[in-house]
């Protein structure tokens, strides 16, 4: 291991964040927290110069409590820009954020379109930057679940994804805020390769769930519509190795 770093996670208290912090503290690195319930509020810069004296990383795992289109949008423009000018201040040496694997594949997505403009501002920011693209968490199955039922029944696409533990997630990211910043993307899925409609339905049968899923091509996956590729990881992606099987188990 090299030298420990003082690295800073903002949305260090959310389910990718708080086993961020937990795998650094573990590698020996002074991993800092940063959320609203740390007194460090992104979107209005309070608490921000303060967190990140002596910081040598900036961790951005944090997510917009609201995933209205505009209201998205306005959270990674503003928390983006208000990341990197206190991280240029604190003359930070690498700025990591966590997005989706397909983002910029995807416009008529809300709120993948913020997260293409959450990765432009970071790449234009000047800071050495790392961004790590993930695809679904298979802990985010019930809430794909959600999005696309009507009265009992689910219309989903069947694309291909390859969901991806949120525990092996966060293993990449601490991996990668600990290492030298990359100046680029990876990006990192699970080991299965299913149909989305097929996920969500083995979930959901796993959790006794009498919901029925329905394969439908033309249905919406977060207000968008997919191709059979759209969300997969392209060639050099790292593959975790916890499997939807071992996952439900």
């Amino acid at each position: 291991m090299g030298l420990m770093m003082r690295i800073v996670v903002v949305g260090g208290t959310g389910l990718i964040g708080s086993q961020v912090v937990t795998r650094l503290r573990e590698h020996g690195h002074d991993a800092v927290p940063a959320s609203p319930a740390s007194g460090v509020d992104t979107l209005t810069g309070e608490g921000l110069k303060e967190v990140l004296v002596g910081a040598d990383v900036l961790v951005d795992v944090s997510n917009s409590p609201s995933f209205a289109d505009d209201d998205v949008m306005s959270f990674f423009r503003t928390a983006t820009s208000n990341l990197v000018a206190a991280g240029t201040d604190a003359g930070v040496g690498h700025f990591v954020a966590l997005s989706v694997v397909g983002a910029d594949r995807l416009p008529d997505s809300g709120y993948l379109r913020a997260k293409v403009v959450q990765e432009n501002l970071i790449e234009e920011g000047g800071l050495p930057y790392s961004l790590v693209r993930a695809t679904q968490f298979l802990e985010f199955a019930g809430a794909v679940a959600d999005s696309a039922t009507s009265g009992g029944t689910v219309r989903l696409p069947d694309a291909g994804v390859r969901p991806i533990a949120a525990e092996e997630v966060a293993a990449f990211v601490a991996r990668t805020a600990a290492g030298s910043p990359l100046g680029g993307t990876l990006e990192v899925a699970g080991p299965d390769v299913l149909g989305m409609a097929t996920w969500v339905r083995t979930v959901l049968t796993a959790r006794a769930d009498e919901r029925e899923v329905i394969a439908d091509p033309r249905a919406p996956y977060f207000g968008t519509l997919l191709e059979q590729d759209s969300l997969l990881p392209g060639e050099g992606a790292e593959l975790g190795r916890i499997g939807l099987r071992d996952w439900l188990a």
